[in-house]
């Protein structure tokens, strides 16, 4: 049900396929964030529209709202949100580990507080799992704990922790219908990284994830921890980032063999009025765009970019129409999903490793400046 093929290398890179029992990805793939079974302020057929192949949800939002049994009983996530192409779920232990003030770690799970209402639940290994089944996402995650990356003593504690975790998230699986994805822990320490990825690529599971990276670590050591992890992965499984996807971490995420990477950032930076274009990022507030009759990026084929100015576009933001975060949206996923497009075009002609340098130079400008006009 779950097949990964290689169709072209260069060096480290990849591009593949990735079939589901809800359709096939080709990687490496981008996969827009719908927290809460919605991409914000976008609906599917506009997922459709900028060609999204995969979108992420998240277990912990979902099982506190609307509960992961009532989205079972309406039919699963797919029919839910009305997405009908392939959707991941995360294991909720990111957020959960994030609610440092109001959780209680122990071997055996979790004990934290809703930031809803303040009530109180519990997260195990096998929680985690029958409420992604639940939910019925194509690719779940085994319940793993993110650690802080600078504490070596407890980076060593958490990664034993994500190893016993996983070893009771493939036991308590049930749904032949889901890949169920190992986490790589251990901070941004080379022997526990190293540690992990060979226990995670024991398992044998459909694919693995790299987590606890993009959480306050400096950038070198993200690329450092990725040169160690990725070639002791197994060549022949799909390798996920979580929780990583800036334009420059894609391009160098792909450039060591990343297959698929989530990020929030497209449309957070929306609802702050960003747009990533080639002349840097634009902040679409600022005054010089008020006359400004071209689109938010000339050479974009998204229907923001299709349709309207940069002036309509800063009109909406100053008058707080909704419409703005919706445009902005679609013009920011479709950037990085181009982005994508392009990248496993060059790898396919043997390129990639090549442009590489430009890419980053040009998204680096995205990443460092707001271009006023």
């Amino acid at each position: 049900m779950f097949e990964f093929h290689i169709t072209a290398k260069n060096n480290r890179s990849r591009t593949g396929t990735f079939t589901t029992p809800h359709g096939g990805l080709i990687t490496p793939v981008f996969a827009p964030v719908g927290t809460q079974a919605t991409v914000k302020t976008l609906t599917p057929e506009h997922l459709k529209e900028i060609r999204a192949s995969l979108v992420l949800s998240n277990t912990y939002h979902l099982y506190l709202r609307p509960g992961d049994e009532l989205v079972r009983d309406m039919g699963g996530l797919h029919k839910f949100m009305q997405w009908p192409n392939p959707m991941l779920t995360d294991s909720g232990g990111f957020q959960v580990f994030s609610l440092s003030n109001t959780r209680k770690i122990d071997d055996d799970g979790v004990t934290f507080k809703s930031h809803i209402d303040g009530s109180t639940h519990r997260f195990t290994p096998e929680k985690s799992i029958a409420i992604q089944e639940n939910l019925g996402a194509d690719i779940i995650m085994a319940f793993d704990e993110c650690s802080d990356p600078n504490d070596l003593a407890y980076s060593k504690i958490a990664m034993d922790r994500t190893h016993r975790w996983a070893e009771r998230s493939l036991k308590t699986k049930t749904r032949p219908d889901q890949a169920l994805f190992g986490i790589v822990q251990g901070g941004v320490n080379p022997d526990l990284r190293a540690e992990s990825a060979q226990f995670i690529s024991s398992l044998d599971t459909p694919g693995i994830a790299i987590g606890g990276l993009s959480v306050g670590e400096t950038k070198d050591e993200m690329h450092n921890t990725l040169d160690v992890v990725l070639p002791l992965l197994p060549e022949n499984k799909p390798r996920y980032l979580m929780g990583v996807g800036t334009p420059e971490d894609i391009i160098n995420g792909v450039l060591r063999g990343v297959d698929i990477f989530d990020c929030v950032l497209p449309t957070r930076l929306a609802r702050h009025h960003s747009a990533f274009t080639p002349e840097g990022r634009l902040n679409m507030m600022n005054a010089t765009f008020a006359r400004d009759e071209r689109p938010i990026d000339e050479t974009c084929d998204c229907y923001a970019c299709r349709t309207f100015t940069r002036a309509y576009i800063r009109h909406l933001i100053v008058a707080k129409e909704l419409l703005a975060g919706t445009l902005l949206s679609i013009h920011n996923l479709r950037a990085l999903i181009r982005l994508m497009e392009s990248i496993r075009v060059y790898i396919a002609d043997g390129s990639f490793e090549s442009r590489v340098p430009g890419l980053l130079n040009q998204w680096a400008n995205n990443a460092k400046r707001a271009v006023s006009g």
